[in-house]
């Protein structure tokens, strides 16, 4: 592996005290005083590792204050933050981080140049500093990272592969985001690969008041490849690439114009933005903290509870509150799954459907239950099925009368369909969704429908509303089975644990109770199949006691 050597040196004027890290000194000159032969750059700027350590730690901050992860990964009493908002080392780590206190630079060049990375991994002051942020003072935010990354990088490398782009370039992600899928910067940047508006656009993702699929890990990494992939075609260098995926084309443009047409970024480094200056030394860093996380006692911290997920077509609206209360699942569990939507709303069509992501074993319980699950205190959320509430001087759809017919009432109870109704009164199905402006046959209890049948039937078919379902099917010739089924409750195990189902509890919240057990293990020990729901008063088993 080549590493950059500068040979060409400068003097560096000293700059006045500054209070604010965030505001670099005004330094426009520069001393590389030595070059040893592996070419490690003995003294650097120092005000790019407080630029890139800002920005890096505001992403990792960002990332352990998303639900999921304070939830699965306990976080809250997992990373513990002094005032000046590094994480605080315990006594008994204390002695890692002098071991890493005393590794040689030597040690840093034999490890990075043994990895055999496509792109250059140069090393300095910057780089070093940047590798102590990730493996001494942000050790559980990156354990947090590694974990995340068993996750993502398979599916960065997929799509790297299919575009011929190095399988590195997916640590990029770490830097922009720390793994955080629904991240967004000051600047208006979203997502893993942190896609301005503009940009996203650009390589054809959606972007609206409801959808941003700069937040969708496969749709913004296939983006992000290609977007690599034209930057490549223009610079024909990696380092150049990756500063302009930082901060745009055009400002390394303007660089390269400054230093007389040079193309190599530690010649047009001064010329760069402050934070880009500092975001190639980050990208090395973390492909070092990343690969060799292990030798400094490292280890990928995995969720306390597992969520595998798996993914259905919805091509009707669908708000997020529906979905939670009828599969009993935590809303903020939908979001992190579904972060593509910004308003829990899905803005589907028959002619646009849009994927939905749910755990694996509620798909099942989806399908059985998706005309409750839509009909669902429809008007709520959709009035008049609109996605957006009408205005009152909104048009209405009211059916001119049939000539000929009579015009009846009916309120919808539990258990109806438009088959049923239209049986019960004698019309055709599609005359029943045309009469009501019914899309898709998602009606709701509680809906009054108007129906048009013979003059002078009317009272027997107003009759109608306060019959049983049993008595409504007998009008039509049909039978209803009268079987009960009857239930058993398994007798108490005074060897296990238990516990008794409340109102509202779902299986990942009863598992966070007890440390050590997921999801999965309650499903398994109570034989509860993927579409099993839960009884209020239901006695659970938890564990041996």
């Amino acid at each position: 592996m080549a590493l950059i050597l500068l040979s060409s040196q400068f003097a560096i004027s000293k700059a006045p005290a500054n209070d604010n890290p965030l505001k670099p000194h005004p330094i426009k000159r520069i001393e590389v005083s030595r070059i040893d032969s592996a070419g490690m750059l003995d003294t650097f700027m120092a005000y790019p590792d407080k630029v890139i350590n800002q920005v890096l730690k505001a992403k990792m901050d960002s990332l352990i204050s998303s639900w999921y992860i304070k939830n699965a990964y306990n976080i809250d009493s997992m990373v513990m933050i002094n005032t000046f908002g590094e994480s605080l080392i315990p006594n008994a780590e204390f002695e890692k981080r002098q071991a890493s206190d005393d590794i040689s630079d030597s040690v840093y060049i034999e490890r990075l140049s043994a990895l055999n990375s496509y792109i250059d991994l140069s090393f300095n002051k910057t780089v070093r500093n940047v590798i102590k942020l990730y493996i001494e003072r942000r050790r559980n935010q990156v354990e947090v990272m590694l974990g995340l990354a068993n996750y993502y990088f398979p599916i960065f490398e997929e799509i790297l592969d299919r575009y011929k782009m190095p399988l590195e370039l997916k640590y990029m992600a770490i830097i922009e985001s720390a793994l955080n899928p629904r991240a967004f910067s000051p600047a208006g940047a979203s997502g893993l690969w942190q896609f301005m508006y503009g940009t996203g656009k650009m390589y054809g993702l959606e972007i609206s008041t409801f959808v941003d699929e700069r937040r969708d890990p496969v749709k913004a990494t296939e983006a992000a490849a290609k977007y690599l992939k034209d930057l490549h075609n223009i610079y024909q260098d990696w380092h150049l690439v990756i500063a302009a995926y930082n901060c745009g084309p055009g400002n390394v443009n303007k660089a390269i114009r400054r230093s007389g047409g040079k193309r190599d970024y530690w010649t047009i480094y001064y010329r760069l933005p402050r934070e880009t200056r500092g975001y190639v030394p980050a990208f090395i860093a973390a492909t070092y903290a990343m690969n060799y996380y292990k030798l400094h006692d490292l280890k990928p911290k995995l969720p306390s509870f597992d969520v595998i997920t798996d993914t259905i077509m919805v091509s009707n609206y669908l708000h997020f509150e529906q979905i939670a209360h009828n599969l009993d699942i935590e809303i903020n569990l939908l979001r992190e799954i579904n972060p593509m939507y910004r308003r829990d709303v899905i803005p589907a069509t028959p002619d646009s459907p849009y994927p939905l992501k749910l755990p694996r074993e509620l798909i099942d319980r989806f399908i059985d239950f998706e005309q409750q699950i839509f009909a669902w205190e429809r008007d709520k959320y959709f009035p008049n099925n609109q996605i957006k509430n009408p205005s009152q001087t909104a048009y209405h759809y009211v059916p001119v009368d049939v000539q000929g017919k009579s015009r009846v009432y009916y309120t919808v109870k539990s258990g109806d369909n438009v088959g049923y109704i239209a049986e019960w009164f004698n019309v055709r199905a599609s005359d029943v969704r045309y009469w009501n402006n019914i899309r898709r046959n998602l009606i709701r209890v509680g809906q009054k429908l108007v129906l048009y049948v013979p003059e002078g039937k009317e009272k027997h078919y107003n009759q109608i509303n306060n019959m049983s379902f049993k008595e409504k099917q007998a009008t039509i010739g049909k039978a209803v089975s009268t079987t009960i089924k009857t239930q058993t409750t398994p007798p108490i195990d005074p060897s296990y644990e238990y516990y008794t189902v409340r109102r509202g509890d779902n299986l990942w919240e009863i598992a966070q109770k007890f440390p050590g057990i997921s999801a999965s293990d309650i499903q398994k020990l109570n034989n509860m199949g993927n579409s099993s729901s839960l009884d209020i008063s239901q006695k659970l088993k938890i564990r041996k006691r």
